[in-house]
């Protein structure tokens, strides 16, 4: 929906609900009007049910009020002396629409000051349950959210195994445009295996459907920064069509954004900056693109042994190769996805190595899967560009050759529609020689140049699709590792993932402060105890 449609829907179920609780409201002592004031009925209807006047503001959080609302039926109802369960049935399967019979056909009586305590031992679990859920929703809506590094494309930066924190206020959260979805969860419920989101992914159906009519339109908190070159950024894979990251599609799913599978970059180009990469080196604006010194490049390699496979867990523990090798049938010759420049002098000198070479494209060799996928631009992943990456509100010229570089943004990502005849391009029906672009757009690249599914492969990330900035390391698994001492990377526990020099973990201290705080709330209680 645009923001129009939304408003006559909110400024209905205004309408809907003021026809349903009138009555309700004047036996609370209060006037008729006022339920149908919108979101000043809201602030009534909280004082009538005798709870905080705040819950009004999570009943217009999205993902959050799936879950508000029906306990705000219920909570109507026993505000009127419904409490049986049958009443919270009925209040909940009918949609709240079981105030209308309250508010028509019965005649009862507003209990003021009612008692909040659960009347039963399950009715106190499940309101436990209820309002962690919706405090946890809240935080890994609007403020930080969990992550785990799949692959080994910024590997040394951040490895397989680490597990995050996101933060989504250091660009700005944005408000979820998927509004019927399952809280807590990504684009898949865990065990089911079930989408958890009510949209039509179908491609066809996309405009169509009236559950995609229930989408929001993109809406973002203001941030305190802005993406800054080389930062680590969390985004939605713009050309997603996966049903998940971990099931085979059985067809292309064309998914709201919001629910595109999340994926982890370095940002090394910014809004009207010139990109170009010339054998694997990245620069910007003509000059060689200087990384922080965490981040480490690593290459791909061809190995020649002497005497067949090597030992992983050696690689690992001596070399810090951690992307280990494939080999040919009789183990003569391997594969290596990626080698940093440190790791390659010293492993020159493995007693198991007859000879290394760089396994690198050439100046002018055409890769098929390579952006913009077309035969007149001959790029590689070592060899691209020069290409300008958009900025909102800078004009290009347009012309055949170029729009393959800006096709995907204009008809995609900015909703034109974008026809070619003959030799002319025609956007939104209007000829066009130039075209001025509406979002920012990023260039998203791993730091495992030879192994790293990124921009060079489908191009430019808008600024709607970035979720957030990785700041804490919580926890990191090592899958290879011999035991839980070694699974464990202990050193990388509660660090930080950007910064200069080698991370700091803050565990013991965090394990201190954890002990205290344990120490002082049990100190306090038997205070209290021996008060009373």
């Amino acid at each position: 929906m645009t923001l129009t449609q939304w408003l006559i829907f909110f400024l209905v179920i205004q309408v809907i609900h003021g026809l349903g609780t009138w009555k309700l409201y004047t036996k609370a002592g209060r006037q008729a009007w006022e339920a149908f004031a919108p979101i000043y009925n809201a602030v009534i209807l909280m004082k009538i049910i005798n709870r905080p006047w705040y819950w009004t503001i999570l009943l217009f959080l999205p993902i959050v009020n799936l879950i508000m609302f029906p306990v705000v039926w219920v909570e109507t109802a026993r505000s009127f002396g419904k409490n049986s369960s049958t009443d919270t049935a009925l209040a909940i399967f009918s949609l709240g629409f079981y105030n209308y019979y309250l508010n028509y056909a019965t005649d009862v009586e507003h209990i003021k000051d009612r008692s909040l305590q659960p009347r039963t031992g399950f009715g106190d679990w499940v309101s436990s349950i209820l309002f962690a859920i919706v405090a946890a929703t809240i935080v890994h809506t609007y403020f930080i959210q969990p992550y785990t590094i799949p692959t080994s494309s910024l590997e040394k930066s951040l490895l397989v195994g680490d597990f995050l924190f996101v933060s989504k206020f250091h660009y700005g959260a944005r408000i979820p445009m998927t509004t019927v979805a399952a809280p807590m969860v990504h684009d898949t419920i865990p065990v089911l295996n079930k989408k958890s989101y009510l949209y039509d992914d179908v491609k066809g159906n996309k405009s169509d459907s009236w559950m995609n009519k229930l989408t929001l339109p993109y809406l973002r908190i203001p941030g305190f920064q802005d993406i800054k070159r080389n930062d680590i950024v969390v985004f939605n894979w713009p050309v997603d069509t996966l049903y998940n990251m971990y099931k085979p599609a059985d067809r292309a799913y064309h998914k709201p954004i919001d629910k595109e599978t999340n994926y982890v970059k370095r940002c090394v180009g910014l809004p009207g900056d010139s990109l170009e990469v010339r054998n694997g080196y990245v620069y910007i604006n003509g000059k060689q693109n200087e990384l922080p010194d965490r981040a480490k490049l690593q290459f791909s390699y061809r190995v020649e042994t002497k005497n067949g496979p090597f030992n992983n867990y050696l690689l690992s523990e001596r070399y810090g190769i951690t992307d280990f090798p494939r080999y040919n049938q009789d183990y003569s010759v391997c594969y290596f996805p990626a080698i940093t420049k440190e790791t390659l002098e010293k492993f020159k000198a493995h007693p198991n190595v007859k000879s290394i070479e760089p396994l690198k494209r050439e100046d002018g060799e055409r890769e098929p899967s390579v952006f913009p996928h077309d035969p007149n631009y001959n790029w590689n992943n070592d060899f691209f560009g020069p290409l300008y990456i958009p900025k909102a509100g800078a004009t290009v010229n347009l012309d055949l050759d170029a729009l393959p570089l800006y096709k995907r943004a204009i008809v995609e990502y900015e909703n034109n529609t974008l026809q070619v005849k003959g030799n002319q391009i025609y956007i939104n029906g209007e000829l066009a020689t130039s075209y001025t672009f509406k979002k920012d757009y990023y260039w998203m690249m791993g730091d495992n140049r030879h192994n790293s599914l990124d921009a060079r492969s489908w191009g430019f990330v808008p600024f709607d699709h970035v979720v957030g900035k990785p700041i804490f390391i919580w926890m990191s698994y090592n899958a290879n590792g011999k035991g839980i001492k070694e699974k464990i990377r202990w050193e990388r526990l509660f660090t930080t993932v950007h910064g200069s020099g080698e991370p700091v973990s803050y565990f013991i201290p965090f394990l201190v402060l954890l002990a205290g705080w344990f120490g002082f709330n049990t100190w306090r209680k038997k205070k209290k105890e021996n008060a009373a």
